[in-house]
């Protein structure tokens, strides 16, 4: 690479300023950072000031006479910068005093010593579908960049996944009224990671926690959803809870929050349960019906139409007839609170923490080996708070008044009914 160096005219000579004391350039924050962003041109704007600060400094090449005799240009040795990630070689030019016969050091090469957000960067690739083997080829293209080996790349994912990590198992959630609790696992390797979203009282979603367990067994969950609630989250206006049906879970959701806590169980989940038993030519057909009936505004009509199935579908097949009754009632559960036509776009299914399980697939399913728990942990976090920064309000938020006022009456009647 050419040596990025430029020799000022011998004609130059800009005003020097009036003291004998070296006036240090103080370059701003703000442009040193989008210096370093400047790639490849950014060489050539880090070039340009540290010659502005080296003319504050020792005053116009050449120029003897300017007052400042004991301060003075010493030469352009090698040096490096960082850019962005990358650290990039660059002649740097040293200023020496010769009266105290030390070195004055350059402000703005000092403030470039420092990496713009290097562990962010390269963790942000990295979650982005990079292998740590091929960070080194997608890095950006400055000429004779330093280059970062697989071991490197993988410290600094390591220490950058595991503050997500530490960060997502300590934050408090005690900022925030919460009424809606989403659960759902996912599987890496051989285990489970049970994944907790939670809603507030006016439609913001947040991660609330992971827990890995070996299967969806209450006493792991249990003890998951009292440390969130010994983390702060509460549910003064009452809870509403999403799940996808498994007994696990839901078993826990009971045990910690009473015996008599909503639990709306996904609608989707469950006409997939039922239409799985029937033969492939039929599926269509009743998954158009099921879809039907659950459309229903009411919790009576809903009803109707489902048992009117469930009677119809024990002629063809007595498994699915048997599917469709099972947890029946908690799949109507926001049809039983009255808030199916203003709540049910976004808390009839799982929907809201599946979007979430597949933002993480997609940053982790090149992964073909989970070495430890640490490992899986780590991914998952990190990959859970960068999904967290997209997050926006959950559809039809301004009708959440009408949720908290259903969950805060109980609606005692239909509950009981059922």
């Amino acid at each position: 690479m050419p040596r990025v160096r430029t020799k000022s005219p011998v004609h130059q000579s800009p005003t020097p300023p009036s003291s004998a004391e070296p006036v240090p350039v103080e370059a701003s924050r703000l442009a040193l950072s989008m210096i370093q962003a400047l790639i490849p041109l950014g060489l050539q704007a880090v070039e340009d000031a540290l010659q502005q600060e080296v003319l504050a400094l020792a005053g116009p090449r050449y120029a003897h006479a300017d007052g400042r005799p004991a301060i003075a240009r010493w030469g352009s040795p090698a040096g490096s910068v960082f850019l962005a990630d990358q650290q990039v070689p660059i002649q740097v030019p040293r200023v020496r005093n010769r009266a105290t016969n030390t070195e004055v050091p350059l402000a703005t090469y000092a403030q470039l010593q420092t990496p713009r957000a290097q562990d962010v960067g390269l963790f942000r690739r990295v979650l982005g579908g990079l292998s740590c083997r091929d960070d080194e080829a997608a890095a950006e293209a400055v000429p004779e960049a330093f280059g970062l080996t697989k071991s490197s790349v993988s410290r600094r994912f390591v220490r950058a996944s595991a503050k997500a990590l530490q960060t997502l198992h300590e934050r408090r959630h005690d900022d925030a009224e919460w009424l809606v609790l989403l659960l759902d696992g996912k599987s890496f390797a051989d285990d489970q990671v049970v994944i907790a979203l939670g809603v507030t009282t006016t439609g913001e979603k947040r991660i609330l926690g992971l827990v890995q367990t070996a299967t969806e067994n209450k006493r792991v969950c249990a003890a998951f959803l009292r440390e969130l609630v010994a983390r702060g989250f509460q549910t003064p206006v009452g809870l509403l809870v999403v799940l996808d049906g498994a007994k696990g879970l839901s078993a826990a959701v009971r045990d910690v929050f009473g015996e008599t806590v909503p639990i709306q169980r996904c609608q989707w989940h469950k006409r997939e349960n039922v239409v799985s038993y029937l033969p492939k030519a039929q599926q269509a057909l009743w998954r158009r019906k099921l879809q039907s009936a659950y459309a229903k505004p009411t919790y009576a009509e809903a009803k109707r139409v489902l048992l009117q199935l469930g009677k119809e579908l024990a002629k063809h097949n007595a498994s699915a007839a048997r599917s469709l009754e099972e947890g029946l009632e908690e799949t109507l559960t926001l049809h039983r609170l009255d808030v199916f036509t203003k709540r049910g776009i976004s808390f009839k299914t799982t929907n809201l923490i599946e979007s979430v399980m597949a933002g993480v697939e997609a940053k982790t399913h090149r992964i073909t080996r989970w070495r430890t728990s640490d490992q899986q942990q780590r991914w998952c976090a990190a990959t859970l708070l960068e999904i967290e920064k997209q997050f926006r309000k959950v559809k039809g938020h301004q009708h959440l008044g009408l949720l908290q006022a259903a969950l805060g009456g109980k609606l005692s009647s239909p509950l009981a009914a059922a």
